[in-house]
């Protein structure tokens, strides 16, 4: 089946395709009113050493990086995504979804402190409460080891909470899903209705021979043996023949 012939089912059947194509207007626009747009604000902080370990660089935190900053990066976001600190954020009003991670190919310990929800004012002062939060929580944790402050790592903010971005990457694919669904759906049933039309031997079907064809001697024309048996069923039947009349001989010129 070649594309003219697709569009000569659709064309013949439209009136399974049209209704099939409105439900997929109509379950489209569902989806764009119940899946709802989200925004996401984002922050970036980074871990610094501690005021003791940077007394050799006059004080300077961004002249004295090492490798445990990471690694204490990596154990903050941990705990920050931990139960504990979610009913704690909860509880300080934080909605939507949160997450702590270090930062995607940094080179030191940076992070990544976002928030993501449906209210775009929610969500920036959600991200505000968790930045401050994730700074709270690295000096807790590390006062329960009995860390002294001097010797305590630090963190600054380096991207303060940005404003909501609506995220509508989510949204489009369910978007396309729907209109994809409800099209493949209206031309299987639109192809459906032609091969239940058509029915078994529809087209190309064979028409009957007529009864007296392949009958010899049923012909509507003469054929040789035409004359003589009509002759004999004339004679059966007792009828008289006439035999038909022989044409007059030809004389030779001049005979008298």
């Amino acid at each position: 089946m070649d594309l003219a012939e697709i569009w000569r089912v659709m064309r013949r059947r439209w009136y399974v395709l049209l209704p099939g194509l409105l439900l997929t207007a109509a379950l489209i626009t569902g989806v764009y009113l119940l899946v709802p747009v989200e925004y996401r604000s984002q922050s970036t902080v980074t871990l610094l050493n501690s005021k003791k370990a940077t007394v050799a660089f006059d004080g300077n935190p961004f002249l004295s990086t090492q490798a445990s900053l990471t690694g204490m990066a990596d154990g903050l976001a941990r705990n920050l995504n931990s139960d504990d600190s979610r009913a704690d954020l909860k509880s300080q009003g934080v909605t939507g979804r949160y997450e702590a991670k270090i930062a995607d190919n940094a080179q030191g310990p940076f992070m990544w402190l976002s928030v993501t929800g449906t209210d775009p004012v929610a969500v920036l002062k959600s991200d505000q409460v968790f930045t401050a939060y994730a700074e709270k929580r690295l000096q807790e944790f590390q006062a329960q080891q009995s860390v002294t402050p001097e010797a305590m790592i630090r963190m600054a903010t380096i991207v303060p909470p940005q404003k909501p971005e609506p995220q509508t990457k989510t949204r489009l694919q369910y978007l396309i899903m729907a209109g994809a669904l409800g099209f493949v759906l209206s031309l299987v049933a639109t192809f459906f209705v032609e091969a239940r039309r058509r029915g078994p031997g529809r087209p190309g079907r064979r028409r009957s021979a007529p009864s007296g064809a392949g009958v010899p001697g049923s012909t509507s024309g003469s054929t040789p043996g035409s004359t003589s048996d009509a002759a004999g069923f004339g004679a059966d039947s007792g009828a008289s023949v006439t035999p038909p009349a022989r044409p007059p001989a030809a004389h030779p010129a001049g005979s008298a």
